[in-house]
C-alpha cells in the first residue's frame, strides 16, 4: 500500500474529512467545520495536511498559531491523528514531518503536541520523536444529570450578570484576562490575554461561546468587572461544554467570586440540557 501525504484545502470536503478523522482518532478534544472556518479567519497562517493510504483519507496534521501567545513566541502548536487501522505504516511520521518542516519555514524551533495518557502509544511515539513534557492538566467531568441547579450566592458587594445582557462589559472583562492570564500555572511561559480585539475574537465571539453562559461579576460599589466564567460547547457535542475560562481580578479572589460564578455555569448548562461539563487544569492550580 502507498502513502501520499498533501496540504489541505480550505472547502468543505476537505474539512468535513480532517473533522471525522480528528474527532474519530481524539473524541476528547473534536473540532467541526465552524471551528476550522473560524480559526482561519482568526489566525490566518495555520496549515492542515492530509494522509490517504491507496486513496483513502486516514491521517490528519495541523500546524499552527498557539492562541494565547504572541505570534513571535518560538513554537507553533501541531496535532498528528492517524486512524487505527492505518498505523504504523510511517504515516504518523509523515505529517509529523510535514508539519515540523512549515514551523521551520516560519523560523520557529518548537513544536507543542497535545497527547493524551490514555494512550501511551502515542506518547511513546513523541518521546521517541525527542520530544519532552512540557506541561500535564487533568481532565476532569461533572456528570449533570439528575443534579439540581446549584443555588448562586454571590459575595457581598458583588452582582452577577450576562455579557448577553451587558456586553458593554466585555472590556472590563478583558482587563480582568489581562491580570489572570498569566498567573495560570503550566508551561515554561506566561500565557497572555492579547489585545482586546483578540480577546473578543478568540474568548467571547468564537463558535460555541453561548453569550448568556458569560457570567461576569461586577463590584456593585464602582460598576467594575471582577470576575468572569464562560462555557463553550463542544463541537460536535450540543449536550456537552468545556469551562472554558474562570478568572477573577487579584484583589477580588479568596472571597468566593469564582465559586459563584462557577456555579452560575453549572446552573445555565443544567437549565440548557446539557448533560455534562468538562474542564482541564494543571495540577498545581
Amino acid at each position: 500500500m502507498s502513502a501520499m501525504i498533501h496540504e489541505a484545502g480550505h472547502d468543505d470536503a476537505d474539512l468535513a474529512t480532517i473533522a471525522r478523522i480528528v474527532n474519530a482518532v481524539s473524541p476528547d478534544d473534536p473540532t467541526s467545520i465552524d471551528e476550522m472556518r473560524w480559526a482561519d479567519a482568526t489566525y490566518p497562517g495555520g496549515v492542515r495536511f492530509l494522509a490517504e493510504l491507496d486513496g483513502r483519507p486516514v491521517g490528519v496534521g495541523t500546524v499552527g498559531r498557539i492562541y494565547v501567545h504572541p505570534p513571535e513566541f518560538d513554537a507553533l502548536w501541531a496535532t498528528v491523528d492517524v486512524l487505527p487501522d492505518a498505523r504504523r505504516q510511517g504515516i504518523g511520521s509523515g505529517l509529523l514531518l510535514a508539519v515540523s518542516e512549515r514551523a521551520r519555514e516560519r523560523g520557529k524551533s518548537t513544536l507543542h503536541v497535545p497527547v493524551t495518557a490514555a494512550r501511551p502509544e502515542s506518547v511513546q511515539f513523541l518521546l521517541d520523536r525527542g520530544f519532552t513534557e512540557l506541561e500535564r492538566n487533568k481532565m476532569v467531568r461533572l456528570d449533570l444529570a439528575g443534579v439540581a441547579p446549584p443555588p448562586i450566592e454571590m459575595p457581598s458587594g458583588v452582582l452577577l450578570t450576562t455579557l448577553a445582557e451587558r456586553r458593554d462589559l466585555l472590556a472590563g472583562a478583558h482587563e480582568v484576562a489581562i491580570e489572570a492570564f498569566p498567573d495560570i500555572p503550566g508551561g515554561d511561559e506566561p500565557i497572555a490575554a492579547g489585545g482586546l480585539d483578540e480577546f473578543r475574537a478568540r474568548d467571547v465571539d468564537r463558535p460555541g461561546i453561548p453569550a448568556d453562559a458569560f457570567m461576569v461579576a461586577l463590584e456593585a460599589a464602582t460598576g467594575r468587572v471582577v470576575g468572569y466564567a464562560s462555557l463553550m460547547l463542544v463541537p460536535g457535542k450540543p449536550t456537552v461544554a468545556w469551562h472554558d475560562m474562570t478568572a477573577v481580578a487579584r484583589d477580588w479572589r479568596g472571597r468566593g467570586v469564582a465559586g459563584a460564578l462557577k456555579r452560575a455555569t453549572i446552573r445555565w448548562a443544567i437549565e440548557h440540557g446539557l448533560e455534562a461539563l468538562d474542564t482541564g487544569n494543571d495540577p498545581d492550580n
